[in-house]
């Protein structure tokens, strides 16, 4: 029987593009000529989707589950920030290796409210949803499973990474490095609902904030709040620049926001590491590659949804009891933070 692999292959395209396409999936970007290659490719390779598979309990043959995944971002958001996109390939790589359709994807931003995930047997949430609101869309399912959101643990499932630990390990690094006056460029986070959003608590500007002050180091002039964008971080380093009297180093809670930093201390001939060092989170593919090298909190962003599939088709296969799983950061060291400098 072919599978999702094989019609990649003979279309000539990833195992992921074809489950979206012929998942019906109208957020993928893809030529019409793409389309009709897999759609010609699946026919002709006379593909169906798979009906059972081994449950993980005790063997027995069940229906294959029927998933369906809510972003919280809209795709314009999604496209400037890769943490969330990547999180998506792996879902739809997991997926596409295990032969299953993920049935509807659905983007909460534009959402009617009539609009409700039919017959699924469970969903994937991206980003911060509130609960509530899932329940309404999803018409009340019991399998559901949180990516990057930390919800009621007594019910649902979740993946999420350890941010007071990440942020206290790049802070730790910088200090190791010599630095006491230390800025912070971030976003706001905000949990979504169908009609609007309301900001939560972002435990890289909590934390940073904590342990600044229980060094008596906090300066909260040097605390700069935007949105998650790279334009954003641009914006911000510049009213920083502005406003006189750089740190000696920046925590900046996303690499895209500390290659739109970059570019404005560029442009204002302020170099990096030597006159202001950066620390940043993620370690998105770009972040090698920008005009100095990021040092970074890597997170494990692909796995985060490889795992979330995993725990919803445990889920759907049986098991009642809610699990919270915590996927490791690691601390990637590059150009940025200054620490090569200091060792010369």
């Amino acid at each position: 029987m072919a599978t999702l692999k094989d019609i990649a292959a003979y279309a000539k395209v990833s195992s992921s593009t074809v489950s979206r396409v012929l998942n019906n999936d109208h957020t993928l970007s893809v030529s019409e000529v793409t389309r009709e290659r897999i759609l010609h490719a699946a026919k002709e390779l006379q593909y169906t989707p798979v009906k059972t598979r081994k449950g993980t309990a005790n063997g027995k043959e069940i229906e294959a589950p029927r998933i369906g995944i809510i972003f919280a971002q809209s795709l314009e958001e999604e496209l400037v920030d890769p943490f969330f996109s990547s999180i998506r390939h792996g879902i739809e790589s997991e997926c596409s290796e295990k032969d299953i359709f993920t049935v509807k994807s659905f983007r909460l931003k534009g959402m009617k409210q009539e609009e409700l995930l039919q017959d699924l047997d469970g969903v994937i949430v991206v980003g911060r949803v509130s609960p509530e609101t899932v329940q309404e869309v999803s018409n009340h399912l019991d399998n559901i499973v949180f990516i990057n959101h930390k919800a009621d643990e007594d019910l649902y499932d979740s993946v999420m990474i350890d941010f007071e630990k990440a942020t206290k390990h790049a802070l730790n690094h910088l200090f190791d490095l010599g630095y006491k006056r230390i800025g912070y460029i971030g976003g706001t986070e905000r949990e979504h609902y169908i009609n609007g959003s309301s900001i939560i608590e972002d435990q890289r500007q909590t934390v940073f904030e904590s342990v600044m002050h229980e060094k008596g180091l906090l300066d909260s002039k040097k605390v700069y709040i935007g949105e998650y964008s790279m334009t954003e971080g641009y914006e911000l380093m510049g009213q920083a620049i502005k406003q006189g009297d750089l740190p000696q180093a920046f925590f900046i809670a996303s690499d895209a926001m500390a290659i739109g930093a970059m570019r404005a201390l560029q442009q204002s001939n302020i170099k990096v590491p030597e006159d202001v060092a950066i620390v940043s989170f993620d370690d998105v593919d770009i972040a090698a590659f920008a005009s100095t090298p990021l040092t970074t909190v890597k997170v494990y962003t692909e796995e985060m949804g490889r795992q979330a599939v995993r725990m919803l088709v445990d889920r759907v296969s049986g098991r009642s009891v809610p699990l919270k799983v915590m996927v490791p950061t690691k601390l990637i060291y590059r150009e940025s933070c200054g620490a090569l400098l200091k060792k010369q």
